[in-house]
């Protein structure tokens, strides 16, 4: 079945699919149309969903839905992000799965409703506090809007943290065709840890507390064992990499501008390929690493250089030293998107 949908609206029916059963939220522009679409279509459909007053209910509501072994997600853009932070934190402490969206907007403060990928740094590297980690995903279509939702809740799951979508203003309000699967999928079974009010889980204890140092050093221990392992799972693209000279490297709405600057440059007699990572944590060095080797690299990115920067670690933690120094970024801010002919230009004086 294929619907047309604003992108907004296929992170709804991901969730629907992924057999996500109750959605806390509250409204923020440009992510209004995820509990606009949550409000309709989960009660049609059995599910649950509440109207928080704010983000910091939100995400505390997720922590007991989750505790209690349901399937949760909200969503929300920079500011209500902020305010997840700590919430988000006691996720990862209780190794509790939920999703959360962020339809990053210009910041800081209010900013704008406009697009920008500034939010990088709270939705990579867990903006709360604490030695934790999320997964994160950066679809760049409304087709992956809805397919990395689906994924998103899937990763939770299997590795029992708060999963994140991140993608932007403009990705979020766009309308493209998505392509929906025959059947959900099938629920898990939580009964193992959750606290679901039954004999059979009437041990299970759900908490992020160790009163002892060594007990939480232990704990740290496990959580840093866990994240390393999540590197299996790490999600990347290439295009006409294999024979660039050199390499554009983008996520989300900044990988269709890659693509089409590396298209246009090939027009040009320039070889030029691009490199997506899907996931930004785990962020896919294997992958980058080897499409990446003795070629110059510029980024496209909508905020101040933390994508830039991340890249350059990667390729530093690789050995790829001079690879990481040859970095070079294409940004915007505050709104405005990288132009093609901005990245062509930028990339004309690279070479």
């Amino acid at each position: 079945m294929t619907k047309f949908v604003k992108s907004n609206e296929a992170v709804v029916m991901g969730a629907l699919y992924a057999g996500c059963e109750l959605y806390f939220g509250y409204p923020i522009t440009p992510a209004s149309e995820i509990a606009h679409g949550a409000a309709k279509w989960f009660p049609m459909l059995g599910r649950v969903f509440v109207q928080a007053e704010c983000e910091t209910a939100s995400v505390n509501m997720m922590f007991g839905a989750a505790g209690a072994g349901k399937l949760c997600m909200t969503a929300t853009s920079g500011p209500g992000f902020s305010l997840m932070q700590e919430g988000i934190s006691y996720l990862a402490g209780a190794e509790l799965p939920a999703v959360v969206v962020n339809i990053n907007r210009a910041g800081p403060g209010l900013g704008n409703v406009y697009p920008e990928q500034s939010d990088y740094t709270p939705a990579v590297k867990g903006g709360g506090h604490g030695s934790y980690q999320t997964f994160t995903l950066a679809p760049a279509c409304a087709q992956e809007m809805f397919d990395l939702t689906v994924k998103a809740f899937e990763m939770a799951v299997k590795w029992r943290t708060p999963a994140i979508v991140f993608a932007d203003g403009l990705q979020g309000q766009m309308m493209e065709s998505v392509e929906l699967p025959e059947k959900e999928l099938a629920h898990p079974d939580f009964g193992d840890w959750a606290a679901q009010g039954e004999a059979r889980t009437r041990g299970n204890l759900v908490k992020s507390i160790f009163l002892d140092a060594a007990q939480q050093e232990e704990f740290n221990r496990h959580l840093q064992d866990k994240y390393a392992k999540m590197a299996s799972d790490a999600m990347s693209e290439s295009y006409l990499a294999d024979d660039a000279e050199l390499l554009i490297v983008g996520y989300g709405i900044s990988s269709r501008i890659a693509r089409t600057t590396a298209e246009k440059l090939r027009r040009e007699g320039v070889k030029a390929g691009v490199f997506r990572p899907i996931s930004l944590n785990p962020f896919p060095r294997e992958a980058l690493c080897a499409v990446a080797g003795g070629r110059r690299i510029m980024t496209i990115e909508l905020d101040a250089g933390q994508f830039a920067d991340d890249v350059r670690l990667n390729l530093a933690k690789a050995g790829l030293g001079a690879e990481a120094a040859s970095v070079r970024m294409v940004n915007r801010m505050g709104g405005e998107v990288v132009s093609v002919d901005d990245a062509l230009r930028a990339a004309k004086e690279m070479i």
